[in-house]
């Protein structure tokens, strides 16, 4: 097929029309009988991919089953509210939960001589990859697989082959994937292409789903008062449409700063932040630009548990964010994280190593349940008389006593990066 690239001009955003155009081209001509959407979760609200599921949607649904696999990874599943608010008026019996842990086929295996490879000989166990069985029914035409070209702590920018092997993957992948980022470092990885997790799923792609029908959708976005901007779509089967999304995305979601943050406040939306595990992009995402004994203010107020689902809550609660070299030590010698690696790599990257501070300010979870997983806590309506989200401005901020503060307001929309120091 053509490959579709979109950008927009004079940073106007592309229109709903320019959106719609570009997704008729990339399905006109073909016979199709049965398509699988596979879109993200309500975690990428602001990815447009909502809107574009809906348009596949209406054009596809009088000649055509459709079926619809949000990429949950191990996400818990969305609401009605939710399913309505993203994606409009689709029904919801066409919509499909993926079960990271029952949901699966085994289509393969890294090994782990390419492993070592990748990875600086930092990883050699290999990976079996499991992927959604609907993904390789081959009663499904066509696999559109839509979401969010952004950077990303665990692959180093999200999106394209990620969507289906971590979104719609099963325990080991996503385990040892995680695991994989978490001891090659996330610093090193975050906001480029060809990390060694991108390139674990690069090689899924070519050996794994080389015979199936996919076709990427791919968008670049930032929020803006809220309000989703769409910045390019790329549409194809090529990884080009990837690397062009990834160019732009390194223009809009990389933030460089002349100096690094002293005190750095985030706003975590309660609709879409009600976990730690979601909430910690908070701590990934500006870690690169905060100063070494500073402060992350984490304004929380739909926090209501650490993890997305009771088991991984468990262990999160058990453990804690007690940083890289605690995490693996424990790793060693402890079944249960090497058993659970996406847990122990979580419980890495939520943490600040000590460099600087982090309080979640709360208002649905006790104060001593966060300083019960080594983070600080704070009574959010205390502190947003001071630091309130609907008067800061994103970016730097001078409180009327003369303290600068630095303000996030939604972390999973871009990396912020001390220029001087990264």
């Amino acid at each position: 097929m053509k490959e579709i690239y979109l950008k927009e001009i004079n940073n106007q955003g592309l229109s709903v029309l320019e959106i719609e155009e570009a997704v008729k081209q990339s399905i006109a001509g073909k016979s199709l009988k049965k398509v699988l959407l596979v879109p993200p979760d309500f975690t990428r609200f602001y990815s447009n991919a909502g809107l574009i599921t809906n348009i596949y949607y209406h054009l596809l649904k009088d000649n055509v089953i459709v079926d619809i696999l949000p990429a949950l990874g191990t996400h818990e599943a969305m609401t009605k509210a939710e399913y309505e608010e993203m994606f409009g008026d689709i029904p919801l019996d066409r919509f499909i939960v993926h079960n990271w842990r029952t949901d699966v086929v085994k289509v393969g295996e890294i090994p782990s001589d390419y492993l070592l490879e990748i990875s600086d000989g930092l990883w050699d166990i290999p990976i079996q990859v499991e992927i959604n069985k609907l993904i390789m029914d081959p009663s499904y035409d066509l696999v559109i697989s839509i979401g969010q070209v952004v950077p990303h702590e665990v692959v180093g920018i999200a999106n394209h082959s990620k969507n289906l092997f971590v979104g719609c993957g099963g325990r080991d992948v996503i385990n040892k994937s995680h695991m994989l980022g978490a001891v090659y470092g996330m610093e090193r990885m975050m906001g480029k292409d060809n990390t060694p997790v991108r390139k674990i799923l690069d090689y899924g792609m070519k050996h794994f789903l080389n015979e199936r029908p996919i076709l990427f959708v791919l968008t670049v976005t930032t929020a803006p008062q809220g309000k989703t901007h769409t910045h390019g779509l790329f549409i194809g089967t090529e990884r080009k449409g990837f690397e062009m999304a990834i160019e732009l995305a390194q223009e809009k979601n990389l933030i460089f700063l002349d100096k690094g943050i002293k005190k750095c406040i985030v706003y975590l939306e309660p609709k879409e932040f009600k976990s730690t595990w979601l909430g910690n992009k908070a701590v990934y995402r500006t870690r690169m630009a905060i100063k070494d004994a500073g402060e992350l203010i984490i304004l929380a107020p739909g926090i209501t548990k650490f993890g997305e689902d009771p088991y991984n809550d468990e262990l999160i609660r058990k453990y804690g964010y007690q940083g890289r070299l605690k995490v693996l030590e424990l790793f060693k010698t402890n079944e249960e994280l090497k058993k659970n690696m996406s847990i122990a790599a979580h419980l890495i990257h939520g943490s600040s190593d000590g460099r600087f501070s982090v309080t979640y300010a709360v208002k649905k979870i006790s104060k001593q349940e966060i300083d019960s997983v080594y983070f600080k806590s704070a009574d959010y309506d205390e502190v947003v008389k001071r630091y309130n989200p609907e008067k800061l401005s994103a970016g730097w901020n001078i409180m009327p006593d003369g303290e600068e503060i630095f303000f996030v307001p939604n972390p999973a929309l871009g990396l912020w990066i001390d220029k001087n120091r990264f």
